[in-house]
């Protein structure tokens, strides 16, 4: 089967962005499938693709993938209107794509939601199947937390939305609650896989070098967040409870932020304000590198800010870097993960904005290694188990192949 896969920040390993479709479109590969993914030029992936473009864009085949990059150049500190530009440049260039490219069956995973344009493209004027996964409801998401708060804009991006679920033969979904969010847009449950985001467990249990960033010790408590440094991030409750173990006098304790994004020049300027030395930014690193961090990190921290909608509508990545780690995790806002963490005692669920029990659960990690080491053995379990990439990409392998029949629609 060959299937024409959309994802405007598609990146392999080499780049420091979530590998999810890279992952598993080596698995198609290997079922025997051809893939061609779609993409744009994103500041934290990347492709593998290094000649230069020609009439905005360039093509190759990246262990087995055949690539087609187009030159629309996307950061996560573009502000609205340059991000929705490239959105929608990009989407409309997939629809050509359509229409030119062999393709027996359409994928398009967001975000942004405009990645479901070809595919309602697919469904209107040829007769391919096409199937939508959603890592993020939209327009949900940014209109519970404020983003984005134009009436006609949030009106057009649920029009969206209802189209692109309902044009889709299958759906995917990265989390609980966003199946039941499709559901709640008249889309059966029969239609919709559940299918999170997975360990790469032989990328984080290979032979590599530990490092820590400068300033951390040997003999320091480190724990780790990697990441965007987004508003979504809420990554001020990290530097909150920086200062409450500032107070404390815990100076044993460091804090590093690993990544970029639109917030990171605040946070920076807020921790160097507040005299906050126990916080340490880091550069976005690739996953080799984030390996070598991670087998020498105490703890990974999953931090989102205090949106009801992320409770069960969200499946992050860094979540399942860190358990496939063998790290213990320090979650601060209840839903899915938490529950995952507290039933598999795999570390910290503290509720969200309330720095004194985020500092608390440092302290408690800092003062019973031997716990966290049980945590940290309990986390690589929980990965194995239930989140192992392989595992999950054969099921999505196969409810891809099962959109493919003639039973589809």
């Amino acid at each position: 089967m060959r299937i024409l896969y959309f994802h405007q920040h598609f990146s392999t390993p080499k780049g420091s962005a979530g590998t999810r479709s890279y992952e598993m479109a080596r698995r198609l590969v290997a079922r025997g499938h051809q893939v061609t993914i779609v993409c744009g030029s994103y500041s934290a992936g990347k492709t593998g693709l290094t000649e230069p473009f020609s009439n905005g864009c360039r093509r190759g085949v990246v262990d087995g993938i055949n690539v087609i990059e187009y030159d629309l150049a996307y950061s996560n500190r573009d502000g609205f209107f340059k991000r929705s530009t490239t959105f929608l440049l990009y989407a409309l260039r997939c629809v050509g794509l359509v229409f030119s490219e062999p393709a027996d069956l359409i994928f398009a995973t967001t975000t942004p939601l405009t990645a479901g344009i070809p595919g309602i493209a697919a469904r209107l004027f040829t007769r391919k199947p096409f199937v939508f996964e959603v890592r993020d409801l939209w327009p949900e998401l940014p209109k519970a937390m404020g983003v984005i708060r134009n009436p006609v804009i949030l009106r057009a991006m649920g029009a969206l939305e209802w189209a692109s679920y309902h044009a889709a033969h299958r759906l995917v979904a990265l989390a609980p609650g966003i199946a039941h969010g499709i559901e709640a847009r008249g889309i059966s449950s029969d239609k919709i896989a559940v299918i999170p985001n997975g360990c790469d467990l032989d990328i984080f249990s290979a032979e590599v070098q530990p490092w820590r960033p400068d300033g951390v010790t040997e003999n320091d408590l480190l724990a780790i967040f990697t990441g965007t440094h987004g508003v979504a991030n809420g990554l001020d409750a990290v530097l909150d409870a920086a200062r409450e173990l500032k107070r404390r006098g815990r100076n044993d304790i460091k804090l590093a932020l690993v990544g970029d994004g639109k917030l990171k020049p605040a946070l920076q300027k807020r921790a160097s304000q507040e005299g906050l030395t126990n916080v340490i930014f880091v550069d976005p690193v690739d996953k080799v590198r984030l390996a070598g961090l991670m087998e020498s990190a105490d703890i990974g921290m999953q931090i989102l800010a205090n949106v009801p909608a992320f409770y069960f509508g969200t499946s992050p990545n860094k979540f399942f870097d860190y358990i496939a780690a063998g790290l213990p995790v320090l979650n601060n806002y209840p839903g899915w993960l938490a529950e995952q963490i507290t039933t598999n005692r795999c570390g910290f669920a503290v509720p969200p904005e309330n720095p004194l029990a985020f500092a608390d659960a440092l302290e408690q990690a800092a003062g019973d290694r031997s716990s966290l080491v049980q945590m940290g053995h309990n986390s690589r379990e929980l990965a194995k188990a239930s989140y192992a990439r392989n595992t999950l990409g054969n099921r999505f392998v196969e409810w891809l192949e099962s959109a493919a029949t003639p039973n589809r629609i």
